[in-house]
């Protein structure tokens, strides 16, 4: 994940490693993906199982692309999951917002913010395309931004979700941050893997914070 906004070469040993973490995030994220639209097929309408869809999906094309990115040897295929490694990190920022603005939130506040966050996604994903000189300097303060966007409706998401709900888009949001400084800490030996294992304790939280608040149950 991020692979080619960092300025250092990883060793085989260090790209296998990265490729194992995020292949067991595909591996976890597809069977998380199946379980979300059995339980809204079950028991949620269209706008769950929409909601819950995107979010699954945006899950397991992040982890896909990375496991891709890290074991890829044709320099030509690395690019261009290089290029959707960068893009899946936006979407997954905003597929991981929609259900808790759908289907949580909902009203106002929901739909707003749905939209701004899809848009800022979008954004992201132009920028990564069209930019030459892009790098982290601009990647991870989108990101981080993106991720942290929720402050400005915490009031409002207590309200409808409960401290609970807050409490795992928080935990989830701080994994994510708590990874970056072993991202940016280029000489730490296998430092990319160790980030990998911060992603994934990220998503783990948000998966089972969603599970947990407004994934329709029978």
């Amino acid at each position: 994940m991020t692979e080619g906004i960092v300025a250092h070469t990883e060793t085989l040993a260090e790209e296998i490693a990265n490729a194992i973490t995020h292949g067991v995030g595909a591996a976890l994220a597809v069977a998380g993906l199946v379980v979300l639209l059995v339980l809204a097929s079950l028991y949620g309408g269209a706008l769950e199982i929409v909601s819950l869809a995107i979010y699954g999906s945006t899950l397991v094309l992040t982890y896909v692309a990375s496991t891709l990115l890290h074991a890829a040897r044709s320099a030509r295929f690395k690019h261009v999951c290089n290029l959707l490694d960068h893009a899946s990190i936006y979407l997954l920022i905003a597929g991981t917002y929609t259900p808790f603005l759908l289907l949580g939130l909902r009203g106002a506040w929901g739909w707003t913010l749905f939209a701004v966050i899809w848009g800022l996604a979008v954004t992201g994903v132009v920028l990564r395309l069209v930019l030459r000189h892009y790098g982290r300097h601009i990647a991870l303060p989108l990101y981080l931004g993106m991720g942290w966007l929720i402050l400005v409706a915490i009031g409002p998401v207590w309200s409808s979700l409960g401290g609970a709900a807050v409490g795992w888009i928080l935990a989830g949001g701080l994994a994510y941050t708590a990874g970056v400084a072993f991202y940016v800490w280029e000489r730490l030996p296998f430092n990319h893997m160790i980030w990998h294992l911060f992603v994934l304790a990220g998503s783990a939280l948000h998966f089972t914070g969603i599970m947990a608040t407004v994934v329709p149950r029978g």
